[in-house]
């Protein structure tokens, strides 16, 4: 990666963005906890520069609208098809309202994806080149709080020719993770 090679997108049924490479926007710590949580060994992050291109940005009610039109399109689609639409599940040992396992985000988004490939074959219009979302996760901040502890933005990248940039951070040493993750 640092050397210029591609990254390998996620292509996972829960993805709750869809497919892609995957980006914590403004959080290196989270990434690295992520990472860390999952078992790999030494884990590390990089810093990556991102032109959003045509950015489905999921902050924006507009495009949360598109959403609306894909999940009512997958519900008739599926039933045509005698299948069940996905449901979103919890996590393994994450607290109940998390919902990571994002089975119905990802076929919904995936099959915007697909509606506006289909769309462009008829009147050339932009795909996504990205996606951006907020991800409420965690034990609330505080008792009472509306904010959680591991809430961030996310985004995946499509079109990878739009990271244009990747860099190891210089404040992200593991001395310094280690100190974030404990508080100090």
């Amino acid at each position: 990666m640092l050397r210029g090679g591609d990254f390998t997108p996620s292509e996972k049924a829960y993805d709750w963005l869809g497919p892609g490479v995957y980006f914590w926007e403004g959080d290196p710590v989270r990434a690295w906890e992520w990472a860390r949580d999952r078992g790999y060994s030494d884990p590390f992050v990089v810093g990556a520069i991102i032109d959003l291109g045509e950015c489905l940005d999921l902050t924006l009610r507009e495009n949360l609208e598109y959403l609306s039109v894909a999940y009512k399109d997958l519900q008739r689609v599926q039933s045509q098809a005698k299948s069940r639409v996905p449901v979103n599940k919890d996590g393994r040992r994450l607290p109940k309202r998390d919902k990571v396992l994002r089975f119905l985000d990802c076929a919904v988004i995936t099959h915007l994806h697909h509606m506006v490939a289909d769309a462009a074959t008829q009147n050339p219009s932009p795909r996504f080149d990205t996606v951006r979302g907020l991800f409420e996760e965690g034990k609330p901040a505080f008792r009472g709080a509306g904010f959680y502890s591991r809430t961030h933005t996310q985004i995946a990248v499509l079109n990878q020719s739009l990271i244009r940039g990747v860099f190891r951070p210089r404040s992200l040493d593991r001395q310094s993770l280690d100190r974030a993750m404990s508080g100090v």
